[in-house]
């Protein structure tokens, strides 16, 4: 049987500490992932439902981008994918009589862990202006109270439409053209935190801000360096990917300021050597600071450059722009302040040069590590230099290979989900639906909790996601959030977003990706594409968990239907009974979708085109690969400070908290817990196990501060500290980002360690 929810807060002040793991997976990852889906799903149904987790004929799991490859394994799952499968295919319900129960103050005090537990929403519900208490409320109704709103305001651009990672194709595509017909490209979306920095450097200097990778050539690679990148929890299933390729006679460098059991030893569950042994993938471990990545790879260029015969020439003369520029900046690399920025040995910086001079096929792969600074856009701009200077862009076995988070991120994008538009892609959706979309840019994630903040944006729907708990500087960000005249939440599940509300607010509850999606014209297939460009079918086999939902895609075509009326020439109601009809105007307006609904009803899908990776054919402004040659920048950490990095326990995927333990790391039992070398502790007087407030240092003088931390002694890079998000969100002030990308800087937080206020609850 199922297990019911929490029905209070589990105690967190007192966290249990270990030794940190140095292998991951393994039988502990199956017993785990079992007993969470048995306590979630109940034995039969978590049998019937993990079986269908990322097979062709089943559903794409609600979790991470990787791909899959096309030969399947019965169980083409990972722990954090079934725990992601069993909170979405639970069988606890949050049903009118719970809002009842709860008025939301209350609920405002509760854990994001104990509102994820509670189970799925059944009906779409309404807080008044003024209530205390959400009501359920019909779906007509809602959809009033929208277009009343939006009716009220003064322009299209004072409202905001944001969108989660998680959803479809056919939804996105929707959910942007309804937007823009509106008239506001206000379309921020979660890529604006997490790899707009990838977007952005990689449109510069390739062509194209999408990975140029498939996963058949990791297996065929001779080098693979995983920068700033967790796979472990983050992504799983790419430790069997990079167990092949070890196994292929493949090299691994990691790159990270913490060391993680995943990129140690991998236990694959798949095979019986992997359960008793397993493999070792780390080659050679660069235990980096935090920001210095960008001195590294630098270095390593100036390194490459002058070692007669590295430089494949013929490449950089056919197929690159920017050399000379280039090449003066990395001469000019010191040894002396690379060290002193990345905080390695010469040794290690050695031993990086000397397996990189033996690759002919060089792989780079990153996350969060490298997309969360300031200055990350020329961070990945240099790894695309160190890439380009030995042709390894456009052949088999080598590339660029930014790890995307969320199921669908990338596929939201490639939709139209995004507040600076290609002019391209608005004349295409001008010429097919008839209508002259707005040119002028949007709102990103950050400019738009600004203008949220000031009283400029007065409506706000999200598409999914918990925007609240994602988003940098946590108390403004509540207070942008509650100034709007009313919020609207397209949920699954409940979260802290649904209790810090405008004026008015409405809860939409929707099917997942678990569950059938029956309209007029019979059962819906969706469509999704993974960190790597394949786009391939997802359909859900579970019964839907209330009557009342609505598919995302439903929701925003009677949404559009009930706010643009008549005066629109889409056909909406025919899209909500057909998705094969959406699928028909994406064909016509998305370069790559053509012939689309029979590619996608095709076991596995489709692959995207890439022009770099496909013909190294670069359509950037120059008709070439660029080099660039950006000041080299790193993070300078006053005296008796640490640079702090926000990141995800185990237990975790983004803001979804499965449980309260971080096993690799060996913290259980809590999640208000900072890592510090131990060094650095003994330095500031701060000892094991110790409580303390951590407080951030803004240019402007402002002080942010998250309160009651037990310390731990952690083997982290010098300098640097960790602690899980969203607890320590409200230290990111809003303004600091990254150049270009605009994406919160929360891997480069400088912090004091204070000791707690007298009045300070632990």
């Amino acid at each position: 049987m199922a297990g019911k929810p929490p029905a209070s807060d589990p105690v967190q002040d007192a966290p249990e500490v270990s030794e940190p793991q140095h292998s991951a997976v393994g039988l502990p990852a199956i017993t785990h992932a079992l007993r969470v889906s048995q306590q979630q799903m109940g034995v039969k149904r978590t049998a019937l439902t993990l079986l269908r987790v990322n097979q062709k004929d089943g559903f794409d799991c609600p979790g991470c981008a990787w791909p899959e490859g096309d030969k399947r394994h019965t169980a083409e799952f990972c722990e954090n994918g079934a725990k992601a499968v069993a909170e979405e295919a639970t069988l606890r319900r949050v049903t009118p009589d719970f809002f009842a129960a709860h008025p939301v103050a209350d609920l405002a005090t509760r854990s994001g862990y104990w509102l994820g537990q509670q189970g799925r929403l059944t009906h779409p519900m309404y807080l008044a202006e003024g209530a205390d208490h959400y009501v359920p409320v019909p779906w007509e109704r809602a959809f009033d109270i929208i277009a009343e709103e939006i009716a009220a305001l003064d322009s299209a651009d004072e409202s905001v439409f944001y969108t989660s990672g998680r959803t479809s194709n056919e939804a996105a595509f929707l959910y942007q053209l309804f937007a823009r017909e509106l008239g506001t490209n206000n379309l921020p979306d979660c890529s604006n935190m997490c790899h707009e920095s990838s977007g952005s450097a990689l449109t510069e200097t390739i062509g194209i801000g999408k990975g140029s990778v498939h996963l058949e050539d990791l297996y065929k690679a001779d080098l693979i360096i995983v920068a700033g990148q967790n796979p472990g929890t983050n992504h799983p299933r790419m430790l069997s990917a990079l167990e092949k390729a070890k196994n292929n006679g493949a090299r691994i460098i990691t790159v990270n300021p913490l060391p993680e059991a995943g990129m140690e030893r991998f236990k694959n569950p798949q095979t019986p050597h992997g359960m008793l042994k397993g493999t070792a993938l780390t080659d050679l471990f660069l235990q980096i600071r935090l920001g210095g990545d960008q001195a590294l790879f630098r270095l390593l260029n100036k390194l490459v450059l002058e070692t007669e015969g590295a430089v494949d020439e013929e490449f950089v003369r056919e197929h690159t722009h920017g050399y000379k520029e280039f090449a003066e900046a990395a001469r000019a690399a010191d040894w002396n302040e690379t060290l002193a920025a990345t905080g390695l040995e010469r040794a290690g910086i050695e031993e990086a040069l000397r397996l990189v001079l033996a690759s002919e096929r060089t792989i780079v792969c990153w996350a969060m590590g490298l997309t969360q600074h300031k200055h990350a856009v020329p961070t990945i701009k240099e790894v695309v230099n160190f890439l380009l200077l030995r042709g390894n862009i456009g052949r088999p076995g080598a590339g660029v290979c930014p790890v995307r988070g969320h199921s669908n991120v990338q596929g939201d994008r490639t939709m139209g989900i995004f507040e600076r538009p290609a002019p391209a892609f608005l004349d295409a959706l001008e010429k097919e639906f008839g209508f002259a979309p707005p040119r002028e840019h949007g709102l990103d994630v950050v400019r738009a909790i600004r203008a949220l903040r000031d009283g400029q944006a007065k409506v706000f729907f999200a598409m999914g996601g918990n925007f609240v708990s994602a988003t940098p500087d946590t108390d403004v960000t509540e207070a942008a959030m509650r100034r709007a005249r009313l919020t609207v939440h397209v949920s699954t599940k409940l979260n802290r977003s649904h209790v810090i509300t405008g004026a008015r607010a409405l809860i939409l509850p929707t099917l997942g990706r678990t569950e059938r999606d029956r309209q007029e014209s019979g059962e819906q297939f969706v469509t999704v594409e993974d960190s790597m460009g394949m786009v391939h079918a997802s359909r859900g086999r579970l019964e839907p968990a209330s009557p009342q939902l609505l598919s995302e895609t439903a929701i925003v075509a009677r949404l559009a239907r009930r706010v643009l009326g008549e005066a629109s020439r889409t056909p909406w109601e025919e899209f909500e009974k057909d998705y094969a009809t959406i699928r028909d105007r994406i064909a016509r307006v998305v370069p790559g979708f053509e012939d689309f609904n029979a590619r996608a009803a095709r076991p596995g899908g489709f692959t995207l085109p890439h022009a770099p990776r496909d013909d190294r054919r670069f359509p950037t402004a120059t008709g070439k690969a660029n080099f660039t040659a950006a000041p080299l920048e790193y993070p300078h950490v006053p005296e008796g400070r640490l640079l702090l990095q926000t990141l995800r326990s185990h237990d975790q995927y983004n803001t979804t908290i499965y449980g309260l333990d971080d096993r690799y790391r060996g913290i259980r039992n809590g999640r208000r817990v900072v890592l510090v070398h131990p060094d650095d502790a003994r330095a500031l007087g701060v000892a094991d196990g110790a409580y303390t407030d951590l407080v951030s240092e803004w240019t402007d003088g402002s002080e942010r501060r998250a309160p009651g931390f037990r310390v731990v002694h952690y083997p982290t890079a010098r300098g640097c500290a960790a602690a899980y998000y969203p607890e320590t969100n409200v230290l990111i002030p809003l303004d600091h980002t990254a150049d270009t990308s605009n994406t919160p800087a929360a891997k480069s937080v400088v912090i004091r360690l204070e000791s707690p206020r007298q009045d300070t609850p632990r």
